[in-house]
Order: structure tokens, then sequence, then C-alpha cells
């Protein structure tokens, strides 16, 4: 049997995917099939890169949908309210020491499919969630990379809201 893999989500996540998926349904759609109504008004569709370039548009929309959608059919939604602060989870918000830079660093720890280390989420699978995890306060983790061992020393467990 093909088990799904689950979507872990904050409701901040599930909210973004929610407002994405509505907004590709109810307005990009009608932008594109507009495109799409006022290139066959222009004849020819065989040489009409306007034509063609809004085909594309609306391939990737509905490509995106269905990605969207299986995410959310998928989506294990984490209450954040519910979290345990005396351990790191998902729906934490972290602060660690890089003991190697001697600098502080601040994570929000999310599922996979929100993860977005230039804005400061890790995924709960990367190799710098899947050790965070399960840590307390006052923790030591060691994270093996292709660029090495760091370890991280945890300075405080939050609420990520």
């Amino acid at each position: 049997m093909d088990e799904k893999k689950k979507n872990v989500l904050t409701y901040e996540g599930l909210k973004k995917y929610e407002d994405e998926l509505e907004n590709l349904k109810v307005v990009r759609r009608q932008e594109v099939a507009e495109k799409i109504k006022e290139a066959r008004a222009q004849g020819d569709l065989s040489e009409n890169a306007e034509y063609d370039a809004a085909k594309d548009e609306q391939r990737d929309i509905e490509a995106r949908i269905e990605q969207l959608e299986n995410i959310l059919k998928n989506a294990e939604v984490v209450d954040e309210e519910e979290v345990d602060l005396g351990k790191i989870n998902v729906g934490c918000k972290v602060l660690v020491r890089d003991m190697a830079e001697k600098e502080d660093c601040e994570y929000k720890i999310v599922g996979s499919t929100e993860a977005d280390s230039l804005n400061g989420k890790i995924s709960n699978e990367s190799p710098v969630g899947k050790a965070l995890i399960g840590a307390k306060v006052g923790d030591t983790v060691k994270v093996e990379t292709v660029a090495g061992i760091f370890k991280y020393k945890v300075l405080d467990i939050q609420r990520s809201n």
C-alpha cells in the first residue's frame, strides 16, 4: 500500500498555502484565460508567441494548483499553542549558539514544505532541524553535514507565534 507522506505544517504555513491556492484558482486562472482569449483573437496560433506563453503559464498554474492541493490534502497541522516548550519540536522558535563561530542564531522549526532558510525557517528533516528535534535548553547537539560537523548549544525555546 502506497502511504502518502504527511506534510507537517504550522498554522501560518497552512494559511499561506490556502491563500496561494485561492489566488491561483480565482485570480490567476482568470487572468491567463483572458490572455489566451486575446492571443486567439490575433489569428494564426502556429506562430503566436503570446498564445504559447499564455498556454505555458496556464500549464504552470495548473501544476502548482495540483501541488498545493496535494500538500493540503496530506497536511498535518501542528498546533503551536500545544507545543511542549521543554524540548524542541516543529512549531518552536529556538535560539542556538554556533559553538565554532560563537554566534547566536534563531530558527523556526517547520515542516519540509515550509522551509525557507533565508528567513530562518528550517525543516525538521534538514540536518540541523533533525539534530535539534528533542533537544532541551542547555543541550549541545552535533550536526553532521557535507561541510563538516557543527555544534550548537540550545539557549532558548519559545512558541513561534
